[in-house]
């Protein structure tokens, strides 16, 4: 990857794995050391710039590609990029590795049982009563990464640890500073010191 470029951190996981809250961490941190971040939401971008689209296989597909072109455009100009979106299919994953600057994929791993426990939104029920086609692990297949560059689970592991995973695999295959880690190492060591760390089985659900 070219120096000047900024990477782009594509989280991919079933709906209430625990991406956006994860993402929204590990931007919190970045930006309290110093760097320049964008955070795209799956669901907000649904409604911005891929409003009209639905779930089919094809709509999905135009969906990622939208979201690749503008995090592409701001890698480009050094800018980190974060992306939160279920990507739920391996040639979606195969396109962004194709045609983004920076691409890397972060596969948030947490089992349908788990994600069903967590779905404060009420998808997965509408799901399970056929009132929503096409939705991921229910109705729709989930494609398991296979290239995955960084696996996190929020299964087994808190919202702190998993974040400071991430940020040490950036240190240690893009940066290469160990600043990063160390200013969100020490943020960690204060909120932990506040109880603000937060348990695996309290993440908040998405639905992008």
């Amino acid at each position: 990857m070219d120096s000047s470029c900024g990477p782009v951190l594509w989280f991919t996981g079933l709906s209430g794995s625990g991406k956006t809250t994860t993402a929204q961490q590990v931007y919190e941190r970045l930006t309290a050391a110093g760097r320049q971040v964008e955070l795209f939401d799956g669901d907000v971008i649904r409604s911005k710039i891929c409003k009209g689209l639905g779930f089919s296989r094809e709509d999905r597909m135009e969906n990622i590609r939208r979201i690749a072109y503008v995090a592409d455009l701001l890698a480009r100009h050094g800018i980190t990029v974060l992306v939160s979106a279920i990507t739920p299919y391996r040639e979606m994953r195969e396109y962004l590795r194709a045609h983004v600057t920076g691409y890397v994929e972060i596969y948030v791993n947490c089992s349908l049982e788990v994600c069903e426990q967590r779905d404060v939104k009420g998808l997965y029920a509408k799901a399970r009563r056929q009132e929503i086609t096409m939705f991921t692990g229910i109705s729709d297949s989930y494609e398991e990464p296979e290239r995955a560059d960084l696996m996190i689970d929020t299964q087994r592991d808190s919202v702190a640890s998993n974040v400071i995973q991430i940020i040490e695999w950036l240190d240690d295959n893009l940066w290469g500073t160990g600043l990063v880690h160390n200013s969100v190492a020490a943020a960690q060591e204060i909120s932990e010191l506040a109880g603000l760390g937060a348990a695996p089985n309290n993440l908040k659900g998405d639905c992008e």
